[in-house]
């Protein structure tokens, strides 16, 4: 067993490969991302939370680790797999290899194997649960498995969610973020627009949020079933109208939720660097990084507007009220390594803010147009 390492599938799948990072056993749910780049941003994604990460990009590690790739303060991934691992990067920022980088930090890992034909067979059967290991034979990882809990049985956001707040940036504007998950290039995007961002935690209550003296707030993406946030939908049900609010991907479903909104779990989600959604007013196309495993269901929403859908499966990407100036997005506009042509999204947040400080400015002075 010591040369060899197993994937094995809540189907009865086993795949053997080659152990790369930590020696062990990790269980969680089996899941593929397209990006050809980020994998370091991947692992350290929080709405990775839970699940074992598939790289469809068949040569991982070509360009090293580094300090400034990473998107959260730990690996999130329960464990990681690839075609071919790189031991020797080749790039000037880097600062060690990927082997090297998850054997530090105790995350399991599997090499050689096609990760192509997995990936046709989550395509194909949806995603599952799954188990990579180091120690078992394939039946003893099949028993094991079989005892494992579910993904779907738990939230996460709690394992993902900072403990208490924390600020980030110094600028003009006050922006509170609610963090389900977030990642560090949200309160970066924001501290280059000029805010001064405080990130809450996923319990922090209104009159939390509210003593900052927000201009705005951002709910973030986060891991796992939105079914679970009964409380952050009840927080945006009391903001909505009194605070500009922003929500990206897993705050998208919450603020759908909040306005009547229900979710549902895709087969295998959406997760990569390429996915083409349509904007229903202007007509444009964007190419879209995404990583979520459920979505909302349109159909009994109240009280806000529909603005952006999936080309390829019609689910719900954008919602938007001028009037409560609520924007949302599905996918990940702080998207890194990219694209990043959809940090449009916080340009139009700022202009929420704006809009809305000098509203209340002409209301207290009573100015008008």
């Amino acid at each position: 067993m010591a040369d060899s390492a197993y994937l094995v599938l809540a189907d009865g799948t086993a795949l053997r490969g080659k152990p790369m990072g930590a020696r062990g056993r990790a269980f969680g749910e089996v899941v593929f991302t397209t990006a050809m780049t980020g994998y370091q941003e991947a692992l350290t994604d929080p709405s990775f939370a839970g699940q074992i990460l598939v790289m469809t990009y068949p040569l991982i590690g070509n360009y090293g680790v580094n300090d400034r790739d990473e998107e959260s303060s730990r690996v999130q991934v329960r464990a990681f797999v690839v075609r071919q691992e790189c031991g020797q990067p080749s790039h000037w920022q880097a600062s060690g290899t990927i082997g090297d980088y998850l054997r530090e930090r105790g995350i399991v890992g599997i090499s050689e194997l096609d990760t192509r034909a997995l990936t046709r067979r989550l395509r194909s059967s949806g995603v599952m649960m799954g188990v990579v290991t180091t120690e078992d034979s394939p039946d003893e990882a099949r028993r094991l498995l079989a005892e494992a809990p579910q993904y779907g049985a738990r939230s996460y956001i709690a394992d993902v969610s900072a403990q208490s707040s924390f600020e980030w940036g110094g600028g003009t504007t006050p922006v509170a973020i609610l963090d389900l998950g977030v990642k560090f290039n949200i309160p970066r995007l924001l501290a280059e627009r000029g805010c001064d961002v405080t990130v809450f935690p996923h319990n922090a209550s209104e009159e939390e949020i509210l003593a900052s003296s927000p201009a705005g707030l951002v709910i973030s993406p986060g891991p796992g079933d939105p079914a679970y946030l009964d409380d952050q939908v009840a927080l945006v049900q009391r903001l909505a109208g009194r605070l500009p609010i922003l929500g990206i991907c897993l705050g998208h479903q919450v603020v759908g939720r909040a306005f009547g909104g229900t979710t549902f779990k895709l087969k295998f989600g959406h997760r990569g660097a390429n996915h083409p959604v349509r904007d229903l007013q202007s007509g444009r196309v964007y190419i879209t990084s995404q990583n979520h495993g459920y979505a909302l269901d349109g159909d009994h929403l109240r009280g806000i507007e529909v603005k952006q859908v999936h080309l390829n499966d019609g689910t719900v990407e954008g919602l938007a009220d001028a009037e409560k100036a609520i924007l949302t997005i599905q996918y990940h506009s702080e998207a890194s390594p990219g694209p990043r042509d959809n940090e449009y999204i916080f340009d139009e947040f700022m202009s929420l803010l704006t809009a809305r400080s000098t509203d209340t400015r002409s209301a207290l002075t009573g100015g008008g147009g």
